[in-house]
């Protein structure tokens, strides 16, 4: 009977050893029970429900859509590409920055890389170059020969003339344009647009006839600091036509010369109506399929202003006048 009653005797303490799990298990329960509870009825308590907003360490970045004001303060400019060269003329070295600036005023420029401001109200078809517009670079030299250029107006005697930049010549639209250009000194010269300087001439720079440079500088001086702006002088000159060589009522190419302001679009009357002559890079507008060639012409500068001139033959590289001049301004 002894080794029953000593089996029977660890039955007990085993039941109790059980026991003893499930108070504690219930105990935690309870504790973790009345937690919740406190929890739930804190002020401020409760879940996020997808309201309670984040807030990163300092430094800390944060991901996702960006709010208006972040998308707002984000944006940004895009950069200006820079220009491409056309002809392989050119004299001078670049201009360190290779920006002008401009500004309704030399005194007061906006930071370099701005767009041209056009004077309020004027020029509605100015393009790189508006009237009323200050305008940085540097001032080069080089020898004209004849007076022949980009611009194809020929061989001539005027010496007071100069070679655009390529952004600033814009496909020939700085031809004919009279630009006054003014040393540090204060000396000031004015010039006739009639070239183009590519690479390495940089965005605002004028390369000028020697003769044009001299009244600013000593030629041995090379290259100096200017400012520019584009004039509407007097002139006793009017506008002439001239049909490019090989023009024929099939095809033509046609230029405007003696503009007192630049030219900003050239049309012809066909039987649409006006239409607009693309510009080439050597001052020719082009009718490639001969609509227009010998007929009525519209000319208009960049202030708008139109003349509309007949009775202009297809002659070619003959220069023929018009007896019209755009206003000064």
């Amino acid at each position: 009977m002894a080794p029953s009653s000593h089996r029977r005797s660890r039955r007990p303490q085993r039941r109790s050893g059980r026991r003893v799990p499930v108070v504690a298990l219930v105990a935690v329960a309870a504790v973790a029970l009345l937690v919740s509870l406190v929890v739930a009825f804190r002020p401020g308590g409760g879940g996020d429900d997808g309201a309670r907003t984040v807030e990163p360490a300092a430094g800390a970045g944060l991901s996702g859509t960006p709010t208006a004001s972040q998308a707002a303060s984000a944006s940004a400019s895009p950069s200006p590409a820079p220009s491409s060269s056309k002809s392989p003329r050119a004299s001078g070295s670049p201009n360190p920055t290779g920006k002008p600036t401009a500004s309704a005023t030399p005194s007061s420029r906006p930071a370099a890389g701005s767009a041209a401001r056009p004077a309020s109200g004027t020029a509605p078809s100015a393009g790189r170059i508006s009237p009323g517009t200050a305008y940085t670079g540097v001032a080069t030299a080089y020898d004209i020969g004849d007076g022949d250029g980009s611009c194809s107006y020929g061989p001539t005697s005027d010496v007071m003339t100069a070679a655009m930049n390529t952004a600033d010549y814009e496909t020939s639209k700085a031809c004919g344009a009279y630009v006054s250009v003014r040393a540090a000194s204060g000396a000031s010269v004015t010039v006739r647009i009639t070239n183009e300087c590519p690479a390495p001439c940089a965005v605002g720079q004028i390369d000028l006839s020697q003769q044009a440079f001299a009244k600013l500088a000593p030629l041995v001086t090379g290259r100096i600091p200017i400012t520019w702006s584009l004039l509407s002088p007097a002139t006793s000159d009017t506008v002439s036509i001239r049909y490019k060589t090989g023009s024929t009522q099939y095809w033509c190419g046609i230029q405007a010369i003696g503009h007192r302001n630049p030219l900003a679009r050239l049309e012809v009357r066909t039987s649409a109506g006006w239409t607009r002559l693309a510009r080439t890079g050597y001052n020719y507008f082009l009718s490639e399929q001969g609509a227009g060639c010998g007929g009525p012409i519209r000319l208009t500068d960049i202030y708008g202003e139109q003349h509309t001139v007949e009775g202009i033959a297809v002659r070619a590289n003959v220069v023929q006048p018009t007896g019209v001049q755009f206003a000064r301004h």
